[in-house]
């Protein structure tokens, strides 16, 4: 097989297709699965949230397939609008009658048949801009402290409004993902070592600050001292993953997710997917996730040969966002961290995720069509060179 596919001029990546068609696919079937006795009992309809499911994966589609036509170049030049559009959303859930509540947290916009949560794209707004900033600021940001703040503030404030939700969760991948990319992008260890401290120091003295945080970390910590209160989405957690074995029970045959395990269809469907799936399918899981990742991180130096500081940037900013919210999703599943209320992309149920990581992902595939081009015109332009 070729190297790549050529659908009407652009040149996808067949293995970063592959890996995220299948992604899609595992996700459908594990939200359907996840939530049928859910759904049967609370809506009277077995596929409810599985057609919710797929109709978002249509809409994120859609959006991609536009994504995927508009050079990336387009999008470094809206930076400032970006930059807007990110904390517009962030901010927007304060304003009374349009933040929607759901167990103690306001990060949704109730749209009337429609509810958004701005974290998502607000998330991928502000790695846009970051990766235009660092292009367009780099020897700034090489000489000096303050063309490395300058992001960081912006960063800073990011998370802010998101602690105000809150969401604890998005605001340590924004603050992992933003701080990754300034360092990618040419930042001095120095300046990046200080950032990370103060970062880690201050997101570490919220979580203790707070009763509520303070107790899900005590809860993960040791759940099974207290199985039936903090402790108790945990421990089902881990009876599920426990239950799978290496090939699982079946597809279909969980009996953690018959209203043992809270949000099975959403934050811990991994939970369902390991006990349905076993071993071997989390592994698959996983393996996806890691050809993404890998695939997205590995355009950056390639796009740094060819001079396209800004698509290698994006390209890493998208890995990093997506390699980080499956780590931390699995991780909390497998009680390796504490609940962060963060979706499994592609498989977790969540419209505005779904949608997001779908526009994501076509902002990945653009930029190795954008990177690809510039290195087939390398060798001929190399050629005509020694001709003249």
């Amino acid at each position: 097989m070729s190297a790549r596919l050529e659908v009407r001029g652009l040149q996808i990546d067949p293995a970063l297709l592959a890996a995220v068609i299948g992604l899609i696919a595992i996700g459908a079937i594990m939200v359907g699965s996840a939530s049928i006795s859910l759904a049967d009992r609370d809506m009277g309809a077995p596929f409810y949230f599985l057609a919710r499911h797929a109709g978002a994966i249509g809409l994120g589609s859609a959006a991609g397939l536009l994504a995927l036509v508009i050079p990336l170049q387009v999008w470094f030049r809206l930076h400032g609008l970006l930059l807007l559009a990110a904390m517009a959303l962030l901010a927007s859930v304060a304003i009374p009658g349009l933040g929607h509540t759901v167990n103690g947290s306001t990060r949704w916009l109730d749209l009337g048949p429609l509810t958004l949560q701005p974290s998502e794209p607000a998330r991928l707004c502000l790695m846009l801009y970051i990766a235009s900033y660092i292009v367009r600021h780099q020897q700034d940001m090489a000489r000096s402290l303050l063309g490395f703040l300058k992001p960081v503030v912006m960063i800073g404030a990011a998370c802010g409004l998101l602690l105000t939700e809150p969401d604890f969760g998005a605001a340590v991948v924004l603050t992992a993902t933003g701080l990754g990319l300034l360092f990618v992008g040419g930042a001095r260890l120095r300046d990046f070592s200080l950032g990370l401290a103060v970062a880690s120091v201050a997101l570490a003295s919220l979580a203790l600050s707070s009763s509520y945080r303070l107790q899900r970390l005590t809860g993960f910590m040791d759940p099974w001292a207290d199985p039936y209160a903090s402790g108790f989405q945990l421990t089902q957690s881990l009876i599920a993953i426990g239950r799978g074995d290496w090939l699982g029970v079946g597809l279909g045959d969980s009996v953690q997710k018959l209203f043992y395990l809270p949000e099975a269809h959403t934050d811990f469907v991994f939970a369902v997917l390991a006990e349905e799936l076993g071993l071997v399918g989390a592994t698959l899981v996983i393996g996806l996730f890691g050809i993404v990742v890998y695939k997205a991180i590995a355009l950056g130096p390639r796009a740094a040969a060819v001079g396209l500081a800004y698509q290698g940037l994006v390209s890493t900013g998208i890995g990093l966002t997506l390699g980080l919210q499956a780590a931390i999703n699995i991780g909390v599943n497998m009680g390796l961290l504490p609940t962060k209320g963060l979706t499994l992309p592609l498989i977790s149920y969540g419209r505005t995720s779904a949608v997001v990581t779908m526009v994501a992902l076509a902002l990945l595939l653009r930029a190795h069509h954008e990177i690809r081009e510039a290195e087939q015109r390398m060798p001929a332009q190399s050629a005509r060179g020694r001709k003249t």
